[in-house]
């Protein structure tokens, strides 16, 4: 395998993409979106809302809305081949809205981060590529200000939509966290995951 994958996961909002980023921006390495193997709002099957003010829409914080099989793949083929093809996926939308080339350009490490990357752990021990694995989490609080600003800045959904959202999240951010663990991610703040991670790679340089 000619590169290696750092795991992101921990819940929606907690500072997985700006730790991706930060990443990016010192090293070079490029990020998988986890979040672009998300199955179109029309395909047959998807979980619902079963109560709630929500209820009756379909449920983006269950597993079953997400293509673990698609995602996975496409991560171990970026490993073994440095590059891959994967889905643009607009939120706004719920739809894949096109494709996108990813290429490692030499890099020997890149990052997978979504809400749902605790599935892809044990796939990624078991062929040997995992690097490490975290769970970015910090106070529900600031958890939910962050994710509603970034939502509401994207469009992400009608704003009543997501508001209840972030109340739910809030909620279950526990058991998201414990579910990671269980994963076999480690628990840490966006900050101190890349102060680790920079630690461990000081002499690495970005791929030219």
């Amino acid at each position: 395998m000619p590169a290696r994958v750092i795991v992101l996961a921990g819940p929606s909002g907690a500072g997985k993409s700006r730790l991706a980023e930060r990443l990016e921006e010192r090293f070079g390495w490029p990020t998988l979106r986890l979040d672009d193997f998300y199955r179109d709002h029309d395909e047959p099957g998807l979980p619902v809302i079963a109560e709630g003010a929500n209820a009756g829409l379909v449920d983006w914080d269950d597993p079953g809305s997400w293509n673990c099989a698609d995602a996975l793949a496409a991560l171990l083929d970026l490993c073994r081949t440095g590059t891959t093809d994967v889905p643009d996926y607009s939120i706004a939308q719920s739809r894949r809205t096109g494709e996108r080339h990813l290429d490692l350009r030499g890099a020997p490490v890149f990052c997978a981060e979504g809400i749902f990357a605790p599935d892809v752990v044990a796939g990624c021990a078991e062929a040997g590529v995992l690097e490490s694995a975290y769970c970015i989490t910090q106070h529900p609080v600031i958890t939910f200000g962050r994710r509603l600003q970034r939502d509401l800045r994207e469009h992400r959904k009608p704003p009543p939509v997501l508001l209840r959202r972030g109340v739910a999240l809030a909620r279950a951010q526990r058991a998201v966290v414990g579910r990671a663990v269980a994963a076999g991610c480690r628990v840490s703040t966006g900050d101190a995951a890349f102060e680790e991670i920079v630690e461990r790679w000081a002499g690495s340089r970005a791929p030219s």
